[in-house]
């Protein structure tokens, strides 16, 4: 794979967790929407069949008439299918459940683990000047997530701070070892970040304790809190940073992208 952060291509982080619940989706908007505040475009990639990040940036099912499902069996044009938002400067290739076929239909596709990364590799992706390409995976380790992990530069782990959250994540570690080895060798870990994060609870300081013992800097700083008001985002189809931007959760997530920008200039 070529060297992208040399060129004019964005870079691409794909967020996954093979565990539901984690916060995958409402990182991934959120992130989303502190780099695009912090100046960068960004485009997001739904390719979770339940559409929850397309949802909760205001892309109704009614206007989701091309989606990844397109993108990725139908060589639709990239310029037909990304949207703009109502967040300034996020675009999205929406999903729609028909997405959730598409894991069968890929095994007998020859270029099944490739396709995610021919289609962003479009001749006309210069045309958009993307500086980052964020793809939201399902909660599974299935084809469409090997797909995301041969497209991206790297992957971001969100991880809920709960008992057991570590057993889960070696799984995911040992995916991405064989995603290096066989498809992607430039492939690497972004960070893991602990969401959901509630520093009352001995339980999350333990997790915490748990994850940089034993992950070290890999780990990010910043840990996104058990927060309200990024739990009601979603339901006004909008980040956190605009639905209540002094809140901690707002906060965090600008700390976060900070993290990643700056992970992003120490590897250019």
């Amino acid at each position: 794979m070529p060297n992208l952060l040399h060129s004019h291509f964005p870079k691409i982080i794909a967020i996954a967790n093979q565990k539901g619940g984690v916060g995958k989706t409402t990182t991934t908007i959120n992130l989303a929407a502190a780099l695009a505040e912090n100046g960068k475009k960004v485009l997001l990639v739904d390719l979770d069949p339940q559409g929850n990040a397309s949802t909760g940036l205001g892309i109704g099912a009614s206007e989701r008439a091309l989606t990844t499902y397109d993108l990725l069996l139908d060589d639709q044009p990239l310029s037909e299918i990304v949207q703009d938002t109502e967040t300034n400067n996020i675009s999205i290739v929406p999903a729609t459940v028909d997405l959730s076929s598409a894991d069968i239909e890929l095994y007998s596709n020859e270029k099944r683990n490739h396709l995610l990364r021919d289609a962003l590799r479009q001749p006309d992706m210069s045309n958009f000047s993307f500086d980052f390409i964020l793809i939201d995976c399902p909660p599974s380790l299935n084809l469409l997530t090997i797909n995301a992990m041969v497209a991206a530069n790297s992957v971001l782990v969100p991880l809920q701070s709960e008992f057991f959250a570590l057993e889960g994540l070696s799984q995911l570690m040992l995916s991405i070892r064989e995603i290096r080895e066989l498809a992607n060798p430039d492939l690497r870990i972004e960070g893991i970040v602990l969401t959901m994060f509630d520093s009352r609870n001995n339980l999350s300081l333990q997790v915490e304790q748990d994850a940089r013992d034993n992950l070290g800097d890999l780990v990010f700083k910043t840990v996104i809190p058990r927060n309200v008001r990024v739990s009601e985002a979603p339901s006004f189809a909008m980040p956190v940073l605009a639905y209540d931007s002094t809140s901690k959760g707002a906060i965090a997530y600008r700390a976060l992208a900070s993290e990643v920008v700056n992970n992003n200039v120490n590897t250019s």
